[in-house]
């Protein structure tokens, strides 16, 4: 384009423009009035507050003001007494004005309000200080406020923060919480103490309000809870017990809640059978790439607490268990679970018989693993050395690269590793997808591997029932090759499981246009027949019963509906 268009500067827009939107918060300058909302509530603005940040319904804000009659008469003032006032903002406990004005403010802001009297003391006014019908006006100063949120939305469980917390993450349901507590109730009776509980975020503790507070909490975040009933133990209460005291039905609580710290548990795998629970944190953001070098201190155990492996927890750094990850020279969990680890991250890892030794028994180290065990790994990741990435190889490492995962997919292929087969192929096609800079032959041979990988990829994937990402890439192949009749057969393959019979009809016809002898393609056109014929059987048959019980149910509503002594109409025979 010939010219730029800047953005005006804010003090050309029109001044009577208001971002937040129908005048609910306008944007003002200092010494300018606007009207807020409706209702003839006006604001002006004394002094700017810090930030964008305004307090919300349900935080308890902290203010000084003064309060006059429009002419000019003092009727209150916090400023005189030498004491703030506090109240919570939105919950009714001062005039409609003040929850609709204090709601635009910054911290630190002074603003005039101007208050109708429909919102403020009405056609009664508040003797002896405000006469009926006054428009009052607020010289206000909001101080500070302290955040109380509405954790579940419903008005039953209330969290004001008391101490901030560190960083932002939050625990989550599988994860493992330390908290103190104190709960009392509405007279300030104490019904139950911790100075240290650890629970499960999932299971809970004490009351339904627990878990539901801690994973909106921050490590070291301290709160004060307001529990109602429906948070708390409800119309049946709950008897005393031990150290503690007995909770009232239909008990109002007020809980202190600290959130000492909490271990991060997660599900490695997604059928939930390979479980960490994070005991340390690691360092940085790296973790080991598929063909990293690993070293770990390492404990491994039975369910009964017999140690069948012992690694690393020596002096001697030789010691040091190592090996290189996704290359099958350990336990497809411990191999998965130390992918997820950072440097120096201590983990315990619960690992199914299905990610261990399976229904095999297993010879190790320092005890025999018997056939289905479920296996207990405490992990330290000492060090890793990361599989260079494909970024970091020149053009003719990437095309080398990509071969030997073709071969090494190839060989566990054939040893019925399939999973593990489709991730080396789609590795190899990764290393030369994107690459610009090739030479005429390394063009060539980059073209000829995403040939064999995606094609090898889609038999893996076959295997495997996936049979949508077996169609998307064999139709890859077939973007660069119109007629290859491996990417034809394997793509009307997967048509066929997922019944586009028509689509697969054209794959098969148009393989053996281009390859009319060859076997394969022929057999999968008698399985594509025998199928269809199938399908047209059962449908036959339904539709078959479908109509005989729509005839036999229109004779019963015609008997029904016919007179006595009229016979149900007959078919009539002539043209």
């Amino acid at each position: 384009m010939d010219e730029d268009f800047d953005i005006p500067a804010v003090d050309s827009m029109n001044d009577d423009f208001d971002f937040a939107g129908a005048g609910d918060n306008p944007i003002l300058k200092v010494g300018e009035e606007k009207e807020i909302g409706k209702q003839g509530l006006k604001k002006k603005l004394l002094k700017e507050g810090e930030g964008w940040d305004t307090p919300d319904v349900g935080d308890e804000v902290h203010v000084h003001y003064t309060g006059t009659l429009l002419d000019g008469t003092k009727f209150d003032s916090s400023r005189d007494r030498g004491t703030t006032f506090n109240f919570t903002l939105g919950q009714g406990q001062v005039i409609k004005g003040w929850d609709e004005g204090i709601k635009t403010m910054k911290k630190g802001e002074n603003a005039l309000f101007t208050i109708p009297p429909e919102l403020a003391y009405g056609e009664s006014g508040s003797p002896p200080t405000t006469p009926p019908n006054a428009t009052l006006q607020f010289d206000v100063e909001l101080l500070s406020w302290t955040s109380v949120k509405d954790i579940c939305k419903d008005g039953g469980l209330f969290k004001k923060i008391v101490k901030e917390g560190e960083k932002w993450e939050n625990p989550k349901d599988l994860d493992e919480v330390l908290v103190k507590y104190e709960a009392r109730l509405d007279d300030g009776t104490l019904v139950a103490k911790s100075d240290g509980v650890e629970f499960t975020v999932k299971e809970g503790y004490f009351c339904p309000a627990l878990p539901k507070a801690v994973k909106t909490m921050k490590k070291g975040e301290k709160v004060i809870l307001t529990v109602k009933p429906q948070y708390g133990f409800d119309e049946k209460g709950k008897p005393a017990h031990g150290d503690e005291g007995a909770v009232p039905p239909n008990a109002t609580l007020e809980i202190t809640l600290e959130l000492v710290s909490w271990k991060t548990v997660s599900e490695v795998t997604d059928d939930k059978k390979v479980i960490k629970k994070i005991v340390k944190e690691g360092e940085g953001y790296e973790r080991p790439n598929d063909g990293a070098v690993v070293k770990l201190k390492l404990i491994g155990k039975l369910q009964d607490g017999t140690v069948f492996l012992k690694k690393g927890h020596g002096d001697d750094e030789a010691e040091l268990f190592e090996f290189t990850t996704d290359e099958g020279q350990v336990i497809d969990g411990l191999d998965r679970a130390v992918m997820t680890m950072k440097k120096g991250e201590v983990a315990l890892l619960t690992i199914a018989p299905e990610y261990a030794f399976g229904s095999s028994e297993s010879r190790q180290e320092l005890a025999v693993v018997p056939p289905n065990s479920t296996l207990y790994y405490e992990v330290e990741l000492v060090s890793f050395i990361k599989d260079k990435e494909s970024w970091d190889m020149t053009t003719g490492e990437k095309v080398e690269a990509a071969g030997k995962k073709k071969e090494e997919g190839n060989a566990l292929f054939k040893t019925g590793k399939y999973a593990k087969a489709s991730k080396r192929y789609e590795k190899a096609v990764k290393f030369i997808e994107y690459d610009t800079s090739y030479t005429d032959e390394q063009k060539k041979s980059a073209k000829a591997l995403k040939i064999a990988c995606n094609l090898n990829d889609a038999a893996c994937k076959l295997k495997l029932k996936d049979y949508k990402q077996a169609e998307k890439l064999c139709t890859k192949v077939l973007e660069f090759e119109s007629t290859n009749v491996k990417a034809l057969y394997r793509r009307a393959q997967a048509y066929i499981q997922l019944a586009d019979f028509d689509l697969a009809e054209f794959d098969i016809k148009k393989a053996l246009e281009i390859d009319p002898n060859n076997r394969d393609v022929k057999l999968e056109y008698k399985t594509l027949k025998e199928k269809v014929k199938e399908i047209n059987k059962k449908d036959a048959k339904f539709y078959g019963n479908m109509f005989s019980k729509m005839t036999k149910l229109d004779f019963l509503d015609i008997n029904k509906s016919a007179p006595k002594d009229v016979e149900p109409m007959s078919i009539d025979s002539k043209a």
